[in-house]
């Protein structure tokens, strides 16, 4: 069987973890918040590949540590933007892959952050793939950003022989001011029928599988998450949620 070029791609790969830089510092908005936590919001997108199987391929994406510390991921605020993903080192049979990646976000550049999250489909490997940040494959890219304006449509990356899902892709505008708190909410679902993960950060048009991240004063200990639609299940050992402080 000829591999996708998703699958020959990932075959051949070394575990890659993309050294970036985050946007040039700009003069804070009037109404952006100035946060003493740090001015960087630093989103470590660790993507996680499977076992190469006959008819599936898997990945899995993880931002926040989950309960199994083997898949966790560095996300923080800081002074600093983030040089290089921070990520787990997998189970021995799910090790990162090269769509993982990291950027720093500076949350003085306005009043929202626009959380896109971009979720694409493999036909040929029966496997969904989670993107969050601009610096991945620029076929999986996503649009995430700080501004003074509210996104309305989320921004994804092509995907090539991947097709994004637009309904379970969403561009969601937190407002960066409305509490001391952002609350990244990590929801992990599982479909036996095709060995296949598949993670929501953010709500999308299908509520069964949203997940509850929300800027508030209350620091959120317990993801809230969709309970999925009967084949994708919850897997709360991967699910997991962190409290991100923003001043």
């Amino acid at each position: 069987m000829r591999p996708s070029p998703r699958t020959a791609a990932l075959v051949g790969a070394a575990l890659s973890v993309a050294a970036l830089v985050g946007p040039a510092p700009t003069a804070a908005a009037s109404t952006a918040p100035q946060p003493p936590a740090g001015r960087y919001l630093n989103l470590h997108q660790c993507v996680y590949h499977g076992p190469f199987l006959p008819t599936s391929f898997d990945l899995l994406t993880t931002l926040v540590p989950s309960k199994d510390g083997r898949f966790r991921a560095g996300t923080d605020v800081s002074d600093t933007p983030v040089p290089a993903a921070v990520c787990g080192p997998g189970d021995g049979n799910y090790q990162p892959s090269v769509y993982t990646a990291a950027e720093g976000y500076d949350l003085t550049a306005g009043r929202y952050l626009n959380l896109h999250q971009c979720v694409f489909w493999s036909d040929y490997d029966q496997d969904h793939l989670t993107t969050v940040v601009g610096t991945t494959d620029a076929k999986f890219v996503a649009g995430t950003n700080v501004s003074d304006s509210r996104d309305s449509a989320v921004s994804c990356g092509g995907g090539g022989t991947d097709l994004p899902i637009p309904l379970l892709s969403s561009a969601t505008p937190l407002d960066l001011t409305a509490g001391r708190y952002l609350n990244l909410h990590q929801c992990m679902y599982y479909y036996d029928g095709y060995h296949d993960h598949f993670t929501t950060f953010a709500p999308s048009g299908d509520g069964r599988f949203k997940a509850g991240t929300n800027i508030s004063d209350t620091p959120d200990t317990t993801p809230s998450c969709g309970a999925g639609d009967g084949r994708f299940q919850l897997i709360p050992v991967l699910s997991g949620v962190k409290a991100l402080p923003l001043r």
